[in-house]
């Protein structure tokens, strides 16, 4: 009778453990994170959402304001470093969202010091350095359109202001991912290879984006250097753009390593499902960050040879993102030397 009962007891337990294991499966499965993280932002107790979109609704506004009034329309590129990173430790929930926030910070801090030694902020707040492509689109050479004082306006509000402070909380969508997993799907899955990979990933390329923005600024000071002791520009600098280093690889290195920082950030929400579900929503951040850039580019690239005519040669001989590894190898000429 004693074995008996013992069998009884671990077949009572076993079913247990069973209907635990199935019930998880089954809440694990049945819960869609789009329409939980939809319920975070209509729930009537204030949520990590709700606090990332009343901060994203608030700066935006702010941004518009500051931008019309004193008539600098880089206000979004003094925050582009920083809010991301703001919302991500908003989201922290567990190891893996509070890992995102650190890795995020450390990007973050990164590129605010390469903006700020650039003079991109200076005191007052909203005064600094105005990137240069602004004036373009402002004087219509982008778009004839902008030249007409209430289409600028128009766009200062939805594409300045509120559009590009979306993507802003977008970037950092998988933190938002990690948390409705973790708060609402009950999905604390421990740090595992997917959450590993992305932070070496985004570390890596942070490194890349940091040589590359080194490499630039100390051509920019000498080039100008030179100009103003009246010495005489030889070879790149008679060009008027960067050319060797990682420019000689490819022409925007950090550009390619910003777009690779966020693909790889998108690895965490991936984890957050011990890759179980290799898709989710939010892939529309590294998916808006790259179609972003690629306008970026593409008026960057419409205006460099207007100011520098070796550019048109030079993006000739040097690939836009992606290395050719023939060129590398030495099989195909590299001709970097513009001049």
């Amino acid at each position: 009778p004693g074995s008996s009962g013992y069998l009884d007891n671990v077949y009572v337990l076993k079913s247990i453990n069973y209907n635990i294991f199935k019930s998880n499966k089954m809440a694990e499965e049945s819960c869609n994170i789009w329409d939980e993280t939809i319920l975070s932002l209509k729930s009537d107790e204030l949520t990590p959402t709700q606090v990332c979109v009343w901060t994203m609704a608030s700066v935006a506004a702010i941004t518009f304001v500051t931008s019309s009034l004193t008539g600098n329309y880089g206000q979004v590129d003094k925050i582009w470093s920083i809010i991301p990173f703001v919302y991500s430790w908003i989201l922290v929930t567990n190891d893996r969202t509070l890992l995102m926030a650190i890795v995020a910070t450390v990007w973050g801090i990164r590129l605010t010091w390469n903006l700020g030694r650039r003079g991109g902020y200076k005191w007052p707040l909203w005064d600094g350095e105005e990137d240069y492509r602004w004036q373009y689109v402002k004087d219509g050479s982008v778009m004839p359109i902008l030249r007409n004082k209430v289409a600028w306006v128009v766009f200062n509000l939805v594409y300045v202001s509120i559009f590009q402070n979306i993507l802003l909380f977008i970037l950092v969508a998988p933190s938002v991912v990690a948390h409705i997993a973790m708060s609402r799907c009950g999905q604390d899955v421990p740090l595992n290879g997917y959450d590993y990979l992305a932070t070496v990933l985004v570390l890596g390329f942070v490194t890349i984006e940091t040589i590359a923005d080194n490499q630039q600024y100390n051509f920019q000071t000498e080039k100008y250097r030179r100009k103003n002791a009246g010495e005489a520009l030889t070879g790149e600098y008679a060009d008027g753009f960067k050319s060797s280093g990682l420019f000689g690889i490819v022409r925007k290195p950090h550009y390619a390593a910003e777009q690779a920082i966020w693909f790889s950030f998108y690895l965490f929400s991936i984890g957050a499902f011990n890759g179980e579900r290799l898709v989710n929503w939010s892939m529309v951040g590294w998916v808006l960050c790259w179609l972003t850039f690629q306008s970026a580019r593409e008026m960057t690239e419409k205006i460099t040879p207007g100011k520098y005519p070796m550019y048109a040669h030079y993006m000739k001989q040097v690939p836009l993102y992606i290395p050719n590894p023939m060129q590398r190898l030495g099989f195909v000429g590299s001709k970097t030397k513009t001049s």
